[in-house]
């Protein structure tokens, strides 16, 4: 089966464009039990901290984690192919 890295790529991006919104949502939204979960899933202590979100962050993370995932799945889509063109072992 061939993927269209093209679109597996475009599909993750978007996917992380949505997940990074809710994220931004929440902590502005519950920045106290955001910080407590990011917290936990670092097993850090983040008590001390606190949330800086402005608009401008918010737009550049959103630019740069969406080109990420897109970029990264798209390179992993094309290596994928290429991989499963190989004969079999």
């Amino acid at each position: 089966m061939k993927l269209d890295a093209f679109k597996l790529g475009l599909a993750a991006a978007i996917i992380v464009a949505v997940v990074w919104s809710i994220c931004a949502l929440f902590v502005v939204l519950l920045p106290e039990t955001m910080m407590a979960m990011s917290g936990h899933m670092l097993h850090a202590d983040f008590h001390e901290y606190r949330w800086t979100m402005h608009f401008q962050g918010f737009v550049v993370g959103l630019v740069m984690w969406t080109l990420l995932a897109g970029l990264l799945v798209w390179a992993t889509a094309l290596i994928y192919n290429k991989l499963s063109a190989l004969p079999p072992k």
